[in-house]
């Protein structure tokens, strides 16, 4: 058997070190076309989905993951309701379901068959604004604006649910909902409005 001389190693590692260098930079097509094995994605499993959205009874079949909020925004275009931190923290996504006020950004769409969703857009009774619309503009409720439409909608759920009987009452109920600009004061103020008219909300 040869001996193994330095030489002899350093001639071993230029070779390898050629051979990596040359697959480096190999393009990636050819690289590919030599793989074994190739990953082919599974077809993506479609449910049926009942579910009326502002009045509009809707059949549809989705994708199982999805949130009923990329469902609003990606697929039905409701794009009133927020997109904000997708963790249930920020409220900007909130909704009403079956006149609850839900955070849709955490939730399935599929957990809602048969249920009855309201958006931002389903408030309006055409170009007339709801009460509390017109609230959060009279008393300057917002600056920017991206955190509107859920405030408005956990707003109207406060005064449904009896919890606008006190500033301190709506302040904590309202927690759920960040306002980034700081608009809270007046956001207080829209809401004890609307609910010191007693109009049916």
């Amino acid at each position: 058997m040869k001996p193994c001389t330095s030489h002899d190693g350093r001639r071993g590692f230029l070779k390898k070190s050629a051979s990596i260098a040359a697959l480096y930079f190999t393009p990636t097509s050819l690289v590919k076309a030599f793989a074994v094995e190739r990953v082919i994605p599974l077809p993506i499993a479609k449910e049926k989905l009942a579910i009326t959205i502002n009045g509009k009874l809707m059949n549809l079949e989705i994708d199982a993951r999805t949130t009923i909020l990329n469902l609003l925004r990606e697929d039905l275009t409701y794009t009133g309701t927020k997109k904000g931190c997708e963790m249930g923290q920020c409220g900007a996504c909130m909704i009403h379901v079956n006149g609850k006020r839900v955070k849709s950004c955490i939730q399935l769409a599929l957990n809602n068959q048969n249920n009855k969703i309201t958006t931002i857009e389903g408030l309006s009774n055409g170009e007339k604004l709801h009460p509390m619309q017109a609230a959060f503009l009279k008393n300057d409720a917002f600056q920017c604006g991206y955190c509107t439409s859920g405030q408005i909608m956990s707003a109207v759920a406060c005064v449904r649910e009896g919890n606008a009987k006190t500033r301190k009452s709506i302040q904590t109920y309202m927690d759920s909902n960040i306002c980034r600009c700081g608009a809270y004061q007046n956001i207080v103020d829209a809401i004890e409005e609307v609910a010191k008219s007693g109009v049916k909300i």
